[in-house]
């Protein structure tokens, strides 16, 4: 009798069928699941692949405890009170069809605004208002359609982190099986005769296929699983050439013991997936000793202002601690959870839940890490210690990011796309030609082909040199994003350069002021407005004024690009420009930032710049290979000290707004640019974004933002040739290690092809492949590391 199968989840419909529009359900809960994709549109949900559902669970009442407050906060990592943002562990996510059901969870309920998948956590984070929505709607919504979170309460977290064991007990059986396959195979290896032949022969070979039986269907399955799901999404990945070859060694085998043609390739078969396995145990163990090693969040070098006894102090966000009294200016983020003390909060949460529009709070409302004061300054006490992997999951967040990797190609896929098909087509070629020559022989070397030729050395390189890259360009000071960022920097053409900050030190300049003497209560407001704003002006000039009064400001707003302006009481205040602040402009040799108070002209303070040590050096370097542009949105009174610092060929323009520097960026690389910015994080925002590759330089700020794909370190500004340099040296070494795989597999497939290499002993040499390559890089980059050192 024929039987059923479940259209959502693939069971066998064997008690009762269900049919709905010439379907069959194993029960009513994978009809009702498919009932709620029909009416949202979402039925596409199961042309990514057949089958893909879980039968939903009964959980009526189960997760009532989830309407209680104190719960709610225990779970949720942001919540204003209008938005909520969990993240839930789903065990059932498996396939493309979960995360794209899942990344469209806004169309089965409006009150959720966004949901992304992390495949390899098994989490999805939901963003979700609560108005009309709530935790437990969305658990209860998330289990209806067969995708229910795994909560554990012994310790409030949404999913523990198991340890994945898996690898470990499938190579547990393939050695087990692997050892008694061999001993069982030595009658064979020694040609004893008599005893063995007469009455064990046929006992002991279907002993060896009673072994292979788990290797191949419990051991061996990943394969099996990746290159069916490769091959269904009409993709050659490197597991088909693998999977192929396990599966042909079985079914030659199981053949000639069936019908009596020899003892077969057990031995080679159990062989082959234990040592496939310890190569995978070796990555795996191997990949996550890297990510420990990278873990560049510990350098993170996002600084807050503490108060400590009246005092304000630049403390790196690690070191904050539960109670700290914070300071945080205007366009700052939040490091940590907290509880406003005073001023006037404004927090735009866009970066957190993607909703631009900025949240008023009063004293004793609680702030959410990641949200951005938009109003002058605040003080905040801290109510726990600072998680960095939310603010690295929050700069990583491609959601709020421009896609900058759209049409860059990385240099692994453009070498290795084709490998697959190479390989299958060698493999063919050659067994069809022993299958001519020596039939004996054509599955050996079938086989072997495969196997020796398996493209995981060229997999690793790039990860390998590029993680261990990003590890020691951390302990240097330099912050990158990810892998990604680095291969785009070796490829740059143009440098482009903000003025203001960057080329320029704040700590170090000096200011003068021209004009009408100004009171002691314009003093002490212009003190206090400067105090809100994290411009590299704003911070010099904080830095140089006398001490005054804190005071808390009525009003403070910035212009970016052009200045500042606040209010106490009934005294205005504007500090930035002369158009801005109502001055006629007057040709300047040196940068100045102009003050007027209650729309009354007062003067200006004249910066003398002091230039970051090293600079001519470094231009002269950057130059023999890179355009160089100057981009600032001063006037030109620095032009001729410039013209004689830099090198003759530096483009030199001032006067740019920061959507200026945008649209300069922009229009060259339309013309082929491959544009490096570096500026300061805040006024440059635009042009960070823009570029192929934006740098921040921080100088004991906090340049926390979005757009910038690096942080460099002020202090190593003069070192950022070397940096360049040893990204381009990295994709070096990729091709080095491409190099070597390559050679390898050209050795390897010569005796292969020729016969002369048993599946086995392919086995053997894959793994060790992939070690040399892992060391090779290793040490290449921790040679880089030195050098960088020096």
């Amino acid at each position: 009798m024929e039987q059923t199968t479940c259209f959502h989840c693939g069971d066998n419909c064997s008690n009762s069928i269900i049919t709905l529009n010439e379907k069959s359900f194993c029960c009513n809960g994978c009809k009702t699941v498919y009932e709620i994709f029909s009416e949202n549109d979402l039925t596409c949900y199961y042309d990514l692949q057949s089958s893909p559902g879980a039968i939903p669970k009964e959980i009526q009442g189960k997760y009532d405890f989830l309407s209680q407050e104190n719960i709610i906060d225990k779970f949720t990592e942001f919540n204003d009170g209008q938005i909520q943002i969990a993240t839930l562990y789903i065990p059932h996510i498996h396939c493309s069809s979960c995360i794209w059901i899942l990344e469209n969870l806004n169309k089965l309920n409006p009150n959720i605004s966004a949901s992304q998948v992390n495949f390899g956590k098994k989490t999805v984070r939901v963003n979700y208002g609560i108005k009309d929505y709530s935790l437990k709607d969305v658990v209860l919504l998330l289990s209806s359609i067969g995708y229910e979170p795994y909560i554990s309460l012994d310790d409030f977290k949404t999913g523990k982190a198991e340890i994945n064991r898996s690898i470990i007990y499938k190579l547990g059986v393939a050695g087990f099986a692997f050892g008694n396959v061999m001993f069982l195979s030595f009658p064979e290896y020694f040609q004893v005769d008599g005893f063995w032949i007469e009455q064990y022969k046929n006992v002991f070979r279907w002993l060896m296929f009673a072994f292979s039986l788990p290797v191949v269907f419990y051991a061996g399955q990943d394969y099996f699983i990746s290159a069916y799901k490769g091959l269904r999404s009409k993709l050659l990945n490197i597991d088909v050439p693998i999977a192929l070859g396990i599966a042909v060694l079985f079914i030659r085998s199981t053949i000639e013991i069936l019908f009596d043609f020899g003892t077969g390739f057990f031995d080679s078969l159990t062989g082959l997936v234990f040592f496939l396995l310890l190569g995978k145990f070796f990555q795996q163990k191997t990949y996550s000793f890297l990510s420990f090693e990278r873990d560049y969040k510990s350098y993170f070098p996002i600084a807050v202002t503490k108060i400590i006894n009246g005092e304000e102090l630049p403390t790196q966000v690690y070191d904050i601690k539960k109670g700290d009294r914070l300071l945080i200016r205007n366009e700052e983020l939040i490091p940590v959870d907290g509880v406003l003390i005073n001023g006037k909060a404004r927090i735009d949460y866009s970066f957190v839940t993607g909703e631009s529009e900025a949240v008023s709070k009063k004293s004793g409302d609680k702030l959410f890490a990641g949200g951005k004061q938009t109003s002058g300054i605040i003080e905040m006490e801290a109510i726990k210690s600072v998680e960095q992997s939310y603010l690295t999951q929050l700069w990583s967040n491609d959601v709020f990011n421009k896609n900058k990797e759209e049409g860059f190609t990385t240099l692994t896929n453009t070498i290795s796309k084709r490998f697959t098909i190479a390989v299958l087509s060698i493999a063919f070629i050659a067994t069809t030609f022993w299958l001519f020559k020596d039939a004996s022989k054509a599955m050996n070397v079938f086989t072997a082909v495969l196997i020796i030729a398996c493209p995981c050395a060229i997999a690793l390189s790039a990860p390998f040199t590029f993680g261990n890259l990003l590890r020691i360009f951390g302990k240097l000071k330099f912050y990158v994003k990810n892998a990604s960022v680095l291969e785009q920097l070796a490829a740059v053409n143009t440098i482009i350069f903000d003025k203001t900050g960057t080329i320029t030190s704040n700590q170090k300049s000096s200011a003068n002021y021209e004009g009408v003497r100004l009171t002691a209560s314009e003093e002490t407001l212009l003190k206090n407005t400067l105090r809100g704003s994290n411009h590299p002006l704003s911070r010099t000039l904080y830095d140089i004024l006398d001490e005054h009064n804190i005071i808390t400001l009525n009003h403070f707003e910035e212009h970016i690009g052009k200045g500042v302006e606040a209010s106490h009481n009934n005294d205005r205040i504007k500090i930035g420009s002369a158009s801005f602040v109502g001055a006629t402009e007057t040709s300047a040799l040196n940068t100045t930032v102009h003050v007027s108070t209650n729309n009354v002209y007062k003067g200006k303070f004249t910066f003398y710049n002091s230039y970051r040590k090293g600079l001519s050096k470094l231009f002269n370097k950057l130059k023999k290979q890179y355009d160089l542009v100057i981009l600032s949105g001063d006037n030109k009174g620095e032009l001729e000290n410039l013209k004689k610092l830099l090198p003759t060929k530096t483009k030199l323009i001032f006067n740019q707004k920061p959507d200026d520097k945008l649209e300069y960026i922009k229009y060259h690389q339309t013309e082929g640019a491959k544009v490096l910015m570096i500026g300061d994080g805040l006024n440059d925002a635009g042009a960070l974004a823009q570029s192929n590759v934006g740098i921040a330089l921080s100088e004991n700020v906090n340049v926390f933002s979005p757009a910038c794909d690096a942080i460099l370190d002020a202090s190593k500004f003069n070192q950022l040739d070397k940096f360049i340099s040893a990204s381009k040296s990295a994709i070096k070494i990729i091709k080095w290690s491409f190099v070597l795989s390559f050679m390898y597999n050209i050795i390897g497939l010569y005796f292969a092809v020729t016969g002369q290499l048993l599946p086995v002993v392919a086995a053997v040499l894959m793994p060790l492949s992939s070690i040399s390559i892992v060391v090779f890089t290793t040490i290449a980059t921790n040679f880089l590391g030195r050098k960088l050192n020096k």
